[in-house]
């Protein structure tokens, strides 16, 4: 296993006990479980691409002026 005896795996995981605390293992290796996972979902689904096209959105400054010119109109006639 990566040329790694049992020695060094065993100082390895008392290092890392030391640096995250034995309570905040289990979150670690949830987290990096989930990663994986969720990795291997998004590599093995084919990429869905949205093909519908988009209806042309005015400017919102467009918008507020042609309001406007619509009450100004209402207004005066």
């Amino acid at each position: 296993m990566f040329g790694l005896g049992m020695p060094e795996l065993i100082v390895i995981l008392i290092i890392v006990v030391v640096l995250f605390g034995a309570s905040r293992l289990p979150e670690l290796g949830k987290g990096i479980g989930q990663a994986i996972k969720n990795f291997k979902k998004a590599t093995t689904e084919p990429d869905e691409i949205d093909v519908t096209p988009k209806k042309p959105v005015e400017d919102s400054k467009a918008a507020e002026t042609k309001e406007a010119d619509q009450t100004s109109r209402e207004k005066a006639g």
